[in-house]
């Protein structure tokens, strides 16, 4: 009899202690249920894309007199500075905007016919570069493609390929930025949508590289890319942002 009556105790109480489980369960299933909607989130890319203008161009030339005899190749070479000077301003360059360098002195050496050097100096060859800086950016791609008539002059010019600059670029990245959110906000909006979800607040946002590019170019770098080569341009900003999902 007191067999029976164990027995019978031992069922009550795995009755009772599963029905406790099962009640655990129920409370606790929905806080975790909302736990893992408020976890829930969607991480989207967003960009914005903007043309620009250049408005600043840096334009860079230089020129030499080489001679057996080193003050006759300076001489020479102080006749080319002023020739050069004289034709930028004739084209509309201030003065005080053309930069000169300092003269570099290459003494051109003797070889045998084996290729090495004898260490006597056959010549001296002077070189000089001039810079200018202007926001006149279409007078400086012109001037750039005309120097060379400074050949004419008997100056052996060589002219480098301007390169072009924004300088208003840090403000419009803040507008870039903030275009390039709103652009992934949109997308997260669709993605959730297609789900059946709402977007939440902003979690966190990470600013990407900025892509500076000629206009049409797809080029694209993880570093970033900076143009100088062209007038107009194209600039990219990127954003990866994550919102919560409701």
């Amino acid at each position: 009899m007191e067999q029976v009556n164990r027995g019978k105790y031992l069922v009550i109480c795995a009755a009772l202690l599963a029905a406790a489980l099962v009640v655990c369960s129920l409370i606790l299933a929905n806080p975790l249920d909302n736990y893992a909607t408020s976890r829930a989130a969607i991480t989207v890319t967003g960009s914005a894309k903007k043309q620009i203008t250049s408005d600043l161009a840096v334009w860079r030339g230089s020129f030499y007199q080489e001679s057996v005899n080193l003050q006759d190749a300076y001489t020479n070479l102080k006749s080319d500075l002023a020739k050069v000077k004289s034709y930028l301003v004739e084209q509309g360059i201030p003065e005080e905007q053309i930069v000169v360098s300092s003269i570099t002195t290459m003494p051109q050496y003797i070889y045998n016919p084996n290729g090495i050097s004898t260490g006597q100096i056959a010549s001296y060859r002077l070189m000089q570069s001039i810079e200018v800086k202007s926001n006149d950016v279409q007078k400086i791609a012109a001037i750039a493609r005309a120097a060379t008539e400074l050949i004419e002059k008997g100056v052996i010019f060589e002219s480098m390929q301007p390169e072009y600059f924004y300088t208003k670029l840090n403000d419009l990245k803040v507008d870039m930025l903030a275009e390039a959110t709103k652009d992934a906000k949109q997308r997260a909006e669709k993605m959730a949508s297609s789900t059946g979800s709402k977007i939440g607040a902003l979690r966190s946002a990470r600013m990407g590289v900025f892509q500076i590019t000629p206009v049409n170019s797809n080029d694209i770098s993880d570093y970033g890319i900076n143009d100088t080569s062209s007038i107009e341009k194209e600039i990219t900003a990127v954003v990866n942002v994550e919102f919560g999902i409701e």
